[in-house]
């Protein structure tokens, strides 16, 4: 079976996963009158922001044309390998995909009703399918909602996919404010699922979150959430529940008390606040913050608008040094996150580098870094277009060094390349999250500024 998986690996998270070679295609949507049609022919003048629109468009498709056709959700990748087949859909990357129907609604790319009529299909299939305490398993059979174990004891509740899922769901609920039966259910449904999670119980009444639980093996993977990572958003989550929430203890306790939590060291002349050396890969910066806005974001543990800008300018720099002197890395081409590599799946990192230069990493800083992602944008297109240019967008990975370009795209890269250009474009995604009353709640709790 494939496995893409984020582990906590003696204290940090750490990205592992099978390989994925021989893979073949999934099978798309049915194609209806809603079908968005490709752009494959690369198109040499198009100004910033019409290429801009381009690369959201098409990189939608992944979730439109591409999303489960019982359930409407996220496939969690578009090829298949071994045995991991058409029915696996993603939770985390759902929600992902959830965030980027509501740029796409905005953006003119479908309509409103389009938007609202996918998002409860998938609010309507969530309604039905396993969870365990209130929280979603990482994968689901996207046509009968039963749990799809991703790995022998990992059949049961997975809290940060769930806290990924919700990132996307409440923000879907503070967009869909339209009174009329199908935004009304959207809304309920979503308020009554949030409501339910159990976020506390995920403590075992201790300080600190847990990653998983089964009902068939207990607590036995014993991952906890401790920091730098991509798991801010659940801590954050978690103070945010209206019937479940943490204790700020767990947060300070659990989540900052971490010796890969704190760093304050400089790598290529840039400080970084938090985390590993280097940074590790820039997904860090991309999955708690789709919906959560850095900017003025900060409590006495970093200024988190500063953290990223700067983990993605010590990434950047480091591309540039290119210190292994792989071919094609520079200043316009850069990027190292986990995606899939010549070897498989790797957790692309400057202490982690293969030769792969992963799209969503240099696309989905926009925020960030605007003018260097423009750079690796253009050069993306225009130069490099014929190779990973696809009917879902950039594809996951490439490297010339050794003249490999994946054929294979994820959901959980895809979805912050829409929702990050949007957020540099409109901050849209950003102020929807940060208007629920809720996560107000929460970031207050926990003792985090954010902007008024």
């Amino acid at each position: 079976m494939l496995k893409r998986k984020l582990y906590l690996c003696l204290t940090a998270a750490v990205l592992i996963s099978g390989f994925c070679f021989n893979a073949q295609p999934a099978q798309a949507q049915t194609k209806g009158t809603d079908h968005i049609t490709p752009q494959l022919k690369i198109q040499k003048k198009l100004t910033d922001e019409q290429l801009l629109d381009l690369v959201q468009k098409q990189t939608f498709r992944y979730f439109w044309d591409f999303g489960h056709p019982v359930s409407g959700m996220a496939r969690e990748r578009s090829n298949r390998s071994f045995d991991y087949g058409d029915e696996v859909v993603t939770t985390g990357g759902t929600g992902f995909g959830v965030m980027a129907t509501i740029v796409a609604s905005e953006r003119k790319f479908i309509t409103r009703e389009q938007a609202a009529a996918r998002t409860k299909k998938i609010v309507d299939f969530l309604w039905k399918a396993d969870m365990f305490h209130g929280a979603f398993p990482h994968w689901l059979n996207g046509e009968t909602g039963k749990v799809i174990r991703f790995s022998p004891k990992d059949d049961g509740a997975d809290l940060v996919e769930t806290s990924f899922l919700f990132q996307g769901l409440l923000t879907a609920r503070q967009y869909y404010t339209a009174d009329n039966a199908v935004e009304n259910d959207i809304r309920n449904r979503i308020l009554w699922m949030w409501e339910g999670i159990e976020w506390n119980w995920f403590t075992q009444q201790q300080n600190v979150l847990y990653w998983h639980w089964s009902p068939n093996n207990d607590w036995s993977m014993n991952h906890q959430l401790k920091g730098w990572n991509e798991c801010f958003i659940t801590y954050v989550l978690a103070a945010s529940s209206p019937k479940f929430a943490i204790d700020k203890r767990v947060y300070e306790d659990g989540w900052a008390n971490s010796n890969t939590f704190f760093n304050g060291k400089k790598f290529l002349g840039i400080t970084l606040p938090l985390g590993f050396d280097f940074g590790g890969p820039l997904f860090f910066t991309h999955y708690s913050f789709l919906g959560l806005d850095p900017r003025g974001l900060k409590d006495r543990y970093a200024d988190y608008f500063e953290q990223n800008k700067n983990h993605t300018l010590i990434n950047h720099a480091y591309c540039v040094e290119n210190p292994k002197h792989y071919k094609g890395y520079g200043e316009n081409s850069w990027g190292l996150t986990a995606s899939d590599s010549w070897q498989g799946y790797a957790a692309h990192s400057p202490t982690e580098d293969l030769g792969v230069i992963s799209p969503t990493a240099a696309l989905s800083a926009f925020p960030y870094t605007p003018e260097y992602s423009m750079k690796a944008l253009k050069h993306f297109y225009f130069d490099l277009g014929d190779k990973i240019w696809s009917e879902y967008g950039f594809v996951d990975g490439f490297s010339e060094e050794h003249n490999w370009y994946a054929k294979s795209h994820l959901a959980i890269d895809q979805g912050p390349i829409i929702c990050m250009i949007e957020n540099y474009r409109s901050g849209l995604l950003w102020k929807l999250f940060m208007s629920s009353p809720d996560v107000k709640k929460g970031l207050d709790k926990l003792g985090i500024e954010s902007k008024p």
